[in-house]
């Protein structure tokens, strides 16, 4: 997918007090609006700010839901049908906008973090002062004569008139209070200032906040709301809150206390999300973080195709096409559609990445203030006695955004969190090897972890012997994320260790444990040298094995491994033939790719005993002629060159099917080469 306009994605909720009413009958009008008051009289006001403002629309609602009752009953009781004026129906669809109006204002208000609104408190004071002048201007020019209204409606008309009249925008000197003693705060932090407990709280009692579980849900409203804004001083502005009420939490509660089944496992985010294929690298197989365009139209992820051409490639990696140039178009509408598809699945993605894209802002000076001084805390208070809260709420930051893994890393936790690495405490250990591997998404701190004494030994021998599969994977996935960098690439794959640890995870582990070891296998099997060594721990019999349950990750590594291996990884993977022909019939576009492609690079190093293997597949020509008409463009290709192969076999032409490359690479065995660093 090469999407090159640029667009912005539209914001998730709907503007305060904005509703579109649609047309209907008078009959069906009078009862719609009657219905329409008695939802917004039921609502409750808000409780804690804007309490009066919501009431006082509310109770107005009431009067009304009285007059449109008494409208409903005659209507009901008349034997002729009634019928308005167009004034009055005018009128009463005025009045139909006007109460979905009021209604959504307050859902949404009930819905919207309350610091939000609090810092907003005039602009949405404004909101309720506004929507109250328009039911003013509706009942002025309403033809109440017409209704043939019994006097005490008449009157409750008059009374209500008045009181919209006489309305005035105003804000409560409670609420007002409140909000200086937030900006006092957050202005006292520029100066580096720490806020008083007492004062915090002050501020969170009397916004309703009583418990940790409270204030939890109000960061989730506010990150809600840093999505939803889209000029750089409110998202500013509303980073800075989520470092104000984080800190309080830590401050007035204490660190959290681990959940048996915490819901922000990267696996629930990552591993078992069912990501869209044009949203993954034609490299990798992983999620694009920053998608960009190559001069043949192909779009790859950034890291990938910058290693792909610093390696000495000219040509497009999918296509196979020469690049014209080098330059690299940033795909902003993809990266764009990457972001909102994240967001809808409750997926981070890194907001603070670049200077460019969808959610891409510079955190501003009291965001990072807040965040330093709860890191702070936190190592502070980094004891023996409640270090699994510690590390579990330093793992939970470290989820949150670059600016706190820098804060954490810059703070010294890495050498603090290493020692909890080999934990006999399963929870302690999960917390401490996730906190690492959050860490490591930030460029910088990959040198920080890997040059840490201990650290990277610490995280291999979770691999290798982890409590749980699930600290065994975010092992794995640590090491994928440090490979990052070529020169950790080489460094980790003369590991034994990491090698058989890899390979022994992608054989007995789960699910989703399995996907992280092959990935992180896939990242490794970049570098050519490594390859010989994943071949002789069995990573060819791991992938087959996981064909059926991973189709995607399996057959990606097994191409890799075949395309850098030489003729030994064809030897490993001759028994896979069959089960990549099965792939090429039934798989997914990406998948049947990689296994046609997979099998054009064996057949070419194989010979004629391996085309002949595949050409024993039953009804093998028919799946790969309808691959040449329905697959994607590099897998006809391939299925071409796969036909071509069979037909050359089938007329008994070996001197093609025999011929091995003499370029591809006979790795050597490790007695004779090389000695692998444990």
């Amino acid at each position: 997918m090469a999407v090159t306009l640029e667009v912005s994605p539209a914001r998730k909720r709907r503007p305060l007090g904005y509703h579109d009413s649609p047309k209907m009958s008078d009959s069906k009008l009078t009862r719609s609006l009657f219905l329409a008051c008695q939802e917004v009289s039921y609502m409750q006001p808000l409780r804690f700010i804007l309490r009066r403002n919501s009431l006082s629309i509310i109770r107005k609602v009431k009067i009304l839901s009285t007059v449109f009752e008494e409208l409903l009953l005659r209507s009901d009781d008349d034997d002729i049908m009634v019928v308005y004026s167009q004034s009055a129906q005018l009128c009463f669809e005025e009045l139909q906008i006007v109460m979905q109006r009021m209604k959504t204002l307050i859902e949404d208000c009930s819905r919207s973090s309350k610091l939000w609104l609090l810092l907003q408190i005039e602009n949405v004071a404004f909101s309720f002062h506004d929507v109250v002048t328009d039911l003013s201007t509706v009942l002025d020019i309403l033809p109440v004569k017409e209704f043939r209204l019994s006097d005490d409606s008449q009157d409750l008309i008059i009374l209500l008139r008045k009181q919209c009249s006489d309305s005035i925008q105003f804000v409560e000197p409670r609420d007002e209070a409140l909000r200086r003693k937030v900006t006092d705060t957050i202005d006292g932090i520029k100066h580096q200032i720490s806020p008083n407990q007492s004062r915090l709280v002050e501020i969170f009692n009397g916004l309703g906040f009583s418990d940790s579980v409270s204030l939890t849900d109000e960061i989730q409203r506010l990150e809600d709301e840093t999505h939803d804004q889209i000029d750089e001083r409110s998202k500013s502005l509303a980073a800075s809150l989520i470092g104000l009420v984080r800190y309080t939490n830590c401050v007035l509660y204490g660190p959290s206390t681990p959940s048996a089944h915490p819901d922000f496992r990267r696996h629930k985010s990552l591993s078992d999300a069912n990501i869209p294929s044009d949203f993954r690298c034609p490299i990798t197989l992983e999620l694009m973080k920053d998608p960009v365009v190559v001069s043949t139209g192909q779009t790859y992820d950034r890291e990938s195709i910058d290693l792909w051409i610093q390696s000495g490639h000219s040509t497009c990696p999918k296509t196979g096409q020469v690049l014209k140039h080098t330059n690299l178009i940033p795909n902003r509408a993809l990266k764009n559609l990457i972001v909102m598809w994240c967001r809808d699945q409750k997926i981070p993605f890194e907001i603070y990445e670049d200077g460019g894209g969808v959610g891409s802002f510079a955190p501003c000076k009291e965001a990072v203030e807040f965040t330093r001084m709860l890191v702070s805390f936190l190592i502070d208070k980094l004891s023996v006695a409640e270090s699994n809260d510690v590390v579990y709420e330093l793992r939970a930051l470290a989820k949150s955004d670059s600016v706190a893994r820098a804060c954490i890393a810059e703070a010294g936790a890495i050498p603090k969190l290493v020692q909890y690495l080999g934990s006999k405490s399963s929870s302690l250990q999960i917390n401490a090897v996730t906190t690492i591997l959050n860490l490591s998404i930030l460029e910088q701190n990959k040198a920080r972890i890997v040059e840490t004494d201990g650290a990277l030994n610490g995280v291999i021998e979770v691999l290798r012997s982890g409590a749980t599969w699930e600290a065994k994977a975010n092992a794995a996935a640590t090491l994928f994320s440090l490979a990052g960098v070529s020169a950790y690439k080489r460094r980790l794959g003369r590991k034994t260790r990491v090698v058989s640890g890899l390979v022994d995870l992608a054989k007995q582990g789960p699910t989703s444990s399995k996907r992280d070891a092959l990935v992180a296998i896939l990242n490794l099997a970049a570098e050519r040298e490594n390859v010989g060594r994943f071949i002789e721990a069995g990573v060819v019999e791991a992938a087959r094995d996981a064909f059926r349950e991973l189709p995607e990750e399996a057959v990606a590594v097994v191409e890799a491994v075949v395309r850098r291996g030489g003729l030994m990884a064809v030897s490993a993977a001759f028994g896979s033939i069959r089960q990549l022909g099965e792939i090429m019939r039934e798989g997914a576009d990406t998948t049947r790719e990689s296994a046609a492609a997979t099998l054009v690079t064996m057949c070419r190093k194989g010979g004629s005993e391996l085309v002949a293997e595949m050409a024993a597949i039953p009804g093998i020509e028919r799946v790969i002629w309808e691959m040449i008409g329905t697959g994607t463009a590099r897998g006809g290709r391939k299925a071409a060159s796969l036909m071509r192969y069979l037909r050359r076999w089938a007329a008994g032409d070996s001197q093609e099917t025999t011929v091995v490359e003499t370029q591809s690479i006979v790795v050597p065995t490790p007695n004779r080469i090389f000695n692998p660093v444990s």
